[in-house]
């Protein structure tokens, strides 16, 4: 029989029979944890998965059945002396050899013995020599057979183990066994069986602490199975491997330009770098610095890309030529996708641009809230980039030639940083250049390098040529300090000062109104400009009835609201819908896949908005965009309505696109207020323009005396308050304006008078 040794290191177990001293065996239980005992429990799982026994829980007890096939074959005689075992053995488990069948024989005969002296009975003792040949043969006959062989069998038990499974596992260790007991929930249950530890041996470490709560052997199988779909994923790994950023010496744009070959030798590594610099080190020369750096890569034959204003979404000829299908499984999609990225005249490319592909996706797989179909989408994202910049970053690559890749400005989102992580992890040098201080890019990557100046500038185009360096003067930059200091959290407000904006509507009273209209919004509740974003507080309400069937107050109430930036709709509908509009025909044609065709629209000769600031432009089509998405009209992806949506809004009345050219977001607001007094109905387009030009910013009134349903009923749920005033009156006529009385007040005649009749 075998005896137990105390192993020096875990990778003991590992040693084959014959190199061990005195060819001993190690029965160990494990009661913490480190990150070595994490590692050595995989690599044991994997030991016992291939010659050896896995115990999860419990060792089933023998059921009817097995009794009934043991009774069948061996009879119930049970006699304790080691003749009778031993024959026992080779009759019930004939593939054993002497050897083997010797040591299992006299092991078990020491254990019942062990019971018959501590006051078993012969009855008892049959029992427990029946369970262990019911084991034996139905949990462990793998083992028996190759007790004695080099590769010691092993067994891994997972959980608390109960007397007679201890003893049985016992028995096969004496015979030949390396056993690790995992124990989660510490040594207690253990010592109450073996109180002075003399059947295993406790392990311990330094810094040995509690198992983390999810480690179990169903973890390790699933680590283990998915290190198997990596090999399977990945196919041929690359050569060679990137050294990224470990060669520079954190000098922003020298290490850019310091040549291929200067940066290391190694034929086994690429040298590239991954670097973001936010702020400038010098505002007056920045730009030139930037075109002179472009200059020079490029004299020296590196392959260049820069990109402005982000990353373009892939376009639906791009997305169309990726080849993929419906996915169950993670691996399945990324095994299918990845084989869309193709290099035929450089094999080892190919390999780096897939294996990077895959390191980053499986990262990004690990994070919170990433099911499937989103997953598939990024992916399909990152090959459609990979194979449009593919032929600008590598046109006749060969080793050891490093492309770069130049992103003026920040991160937008999270799909632009991943696709600079891939780039990172292949032989392209990746610059992050964020000058305004004031914007933060998203990316994290550990591999990324950052370089930090004090001095900020508004983000510009890359100046890609000579006429696009604008030098400013130090008095410039000075003044343009000045304008930080002024307009930065100071509630003072440059003309201009914002381009994006987001609306909210107020709730408020109907005494409110009156107070909130010609404020200025920065004085409105809730107005904030966060990242550059202003959020607008908005008035969106529809008055029904009139106030104590005071008709002239009514129309003196109203004229007060009437600014010089409000338009004022007497006439039902504003928009007609039997109007021919221009931008129909081409409607469908700007709408795919739920996205707005922005290039199309903008390239389309008839395109009514070029003539606007290049970011009201931008504002009109993303709170066109906005009221797509959130289909705020009812039969927006239904019946085709997105399309009158899109032509709705790209032939506004000119005095609305005049509004809008001039809307200061921090300022007062453009107005629209809208009378409709009769039984005629508000069209559709005035619908969808009045609900496009709440999310633009503007205050909208209508005015319904009579209290009708008008406006709501083209609307998928409630999006204006509504104040209930008076009385409906009906048949009114919208006088003429100027000819109204702004005095409202009630004369002291009718404050006597009319005391005490409401």
């Amino acid at each position: 029989m075998f005896t137990h040794k105390q192993i020096k290191h875990l990778d003991d177990f590992f040693v084959e029979k014959n190199n061990r001293p005195d060819k001993g065996v190690y029965f160990y239980r494990i009661n913490g944890y480190t990150d070595e005992i994490g590692q050595f429990i995989q690599k044991y799982y994997e030991a016992a998965r291939k010659t050896g026994v896995i115990i999860e829980g419990k060792i089933p007890n023998p059921d009817e059945k097995n009794l009934a096939y043991y009774q069948e074959i061996m009879g119930m005689d049970f006699q304790m002396n080691l003749e009778f075992l031993s024959q026992s053995l080779k009759k019930w488990l004939p593939r054993m050899n002497d050897y083997q069948r010797g040591n299992v024989a006299r092991s078990i005969y020491e254990t019942l013995d062990t019971l018959r002296k501590a006051g078993k009975n012969e009855n008892m003792l049959k029992n427990a020599y029946i369970k262990f040949m019911c084991w034996l043969y139905y949990k462990f006959e793998r083992i028996v057979n190759v007790l004695g062989e080099n590769n010691i069998p092993k067994i891994l038990y997972e959980g608390e183990i109960s007397s007679y499974e201890l003893l049985l596992i016992t028995v096969l260790s004496k015979a030949g066994c390396d056993v690790v007991l995992l124990q989660y929930h510490g040594d207690a249950k253990y010592l109450s069986l073996d109180t002075d530890s003399s059947k295993s041996d406790n392990l311990v470490l330094p810094g040995m602490k509690e198992f983390p709560p999810d480690f179990n052997l169903k973890w390790i199988r699933t680590q283990i199975q998915n290190t198997i779909n990596n090999e399977r994923l990945y196919g041929t790994k690359p050569q060679t491997i990137n050294c990224t950023n470990a060669w520079i010496e954190g000098k922003g744009l020298s290490d850019f330009k310091k040549s291929i070959t200067a940066r290391g030798t190694d034929s086994n590594l690429f040298y590239n770098c991954f670097c973001r610099i936010n702020g400038v080190e010098d505002k007056t020369s920045y730009a030139n610095e930037l075109y002179q750096f472009q200059m020079e890569l490029k004299n020296n034959n590196r392959h260049v890309v820069v990109v402005d204003n982000g990353i373009s979404p892939p376009d639906m000829e791009e997305i169309a030529a990726i080849r993929r299908r419906n996915y169950t499984r993670q691996d399945e999609m990324l095994m299918d996708l990845s084989s869309n990225i193709q290099y035929s005249s450089n094999v080892e490319l190919q390999r780096l641009m897939i294996k990077a592909f895959l390191d980053v996706m499986l990262l990004e797989a690990k994070l919170p809230d990433k099911n499937l179909n989103k997953l598939t989408n990024k992916a399909v994202y990152m090959v459609c980039w990979l194979k449009r910049y593919q032929k600008e970053l590598f046109s006749n690559w060969k080793t050891p030639d490093i492309a770069c890749f130049i992103h003026m400005g920040p991160c937008q989102n999270e799909n632009e940083a991943l696709f600079l992580k891939i780039l990172a992890r292949i032989p392209t040098d990746v610059l992050i250049l964020n000058p305004n201080l004031n914007t933060k890019c998203c990316l994290e990557d550990t591999l990324l390098y950052e370089i930090n100046f004090a001095e900020s500038l508004p983000l510009f185009p890359f100046p890609q040529q000579n006429t696009d360096v604008q030098m400013g003067t130090a008095a410039y930059h000075a003044e343009r300090e000045l304008d930080s200091l002024m307009y930065q959290d100071t509630g003072i407000y440059r003309n201009q000062q914002y381009a994006k904006a987001d609306a909210i509507t107020l709730q408020t009273m109907f005494e409110e109104i009156q107070i909130l209209w010609k404020e200025d919004l920065k004085y409105r509740p809730n107005f904030s400009t966060e990242n550059n974003i202003v959020t607008l507080p908005v008035i969106f309400a529809k008055i029904c009835g009139v106030k104590d069937r005071m008709v002239p107050k009514y129309w003196g109430y109203v004229k007060e609201l009437i600014t010089e930036d409000t338009v004022v709709v007497k006439n039902v509908p504003y928009i007609d819908s039997t109007v021919p509009n221009p931008m129909k025909s081409a409607s469908a044609a700007f709408f795919k896949n739920g996205r707005l065709q922005r290039k199309k629209i903008r390239e389309y000769p008839e395109y009514p908005y070029s003539f606007l600031r290049e970011e009201i432009q931008e504002h009109i089509l993303d709170k066109l965009q906005l009221l797509i998405d959130r289909k705020l009209i009812r039969g927006t992806f239904e019946n085709g309505t997105e399309y009158t949506v899109i032509a709705s809004i790209l032939n506004m009345p000119k005095e609305i696109v005049r509004l809008i050219q001039k809307f200061d977001f921090t300022k007062k607001n453009p107005k629209l207020i809208y009378f409709n007094t009769g039984e005629k109905m508000i069209s559709l387009e005035d619908s969808i323009l009045t609900a496009f030009l709440n999310l633009v910013g503007f205050d909208i009134l209508f005015f319904v005396p009579t209290g009708y349903q008008n406006i709501e009923r083209y609307f998928n749920r409630k999006l204006m308050e509504e104040h209930q005033i008076g009385d409906y009156v009906y048949d009114l006529q919208v006088p003429n304006m100027a000819l109204v009385s702004s005095n409202t007040r009630p004369s002291w005649c009718d404050r006597i008078f009319r005391r005490g009749k409401d």
